[in-house]
């Protein structure tokens, strides 16, 4: 199989990343805009979390760099060691899915069940995807 096609799944969640981050972008300058916010009363995170009140995105942002960050190393592990079988293609882009749905979910009506149900599934794809990784280097 490509080896490259391994790497696809990171520009997935490279491209969901900068989708949210846009989105983070476009609700805090209109929230900033319309509430009259000027930049600097919101010049640290102390002072972010009184006056801006829309965060959806940004919380979401945020969690772009828990899980994925271990992903990201998966996906490097496999491609050093030949594994991008279909498995972990598979793995590899379910998790990509859940994160996407996951992402979706919080950046709009951000039901808590639904997105918790998301984030569950894809934390889960991850470790089956680790679970994968070791089985292949312990094995080997």
């Amino acid at each position: 199989m490509d080896t490259k096609a391994i790497f696809f799944p990171a520009l997935a969640m490279a491209a969901l990343t900068c989708i949210v981050w846009l989105r983070m972008f476009h609700v805090r300058i209109g929230q900033m805009r319309r509430d009259r916010i000027h930049p600097q009363a919101v010049a640290t995170s102390a002072q972010a979390i009184t006056r801006l009140t829309e965060s959806t995105a940004a919380d979401n942002f945020r969690n772009l760099f828990e899980l994925p960050v271990l992903f990201y190393l998966a996906l490097c592990v496999a491609a050093f060691n030949g594994f991008t079988d279909a498995l972990t293609l598979t793995l590899a882009w379910a998790f990509v899915a859940m994160r996407i749905a996951h992402s979706y979910i919080q950046c709009t009506y951000n039901k808590v069940m639904h997105r918790f149900f998301a984030y569950a599934a894809g934390g889960l794809m991850l470790w089956l995807l680790w679970i994968r990784l070791a089985v292949g280097l312990f094995c080997a």
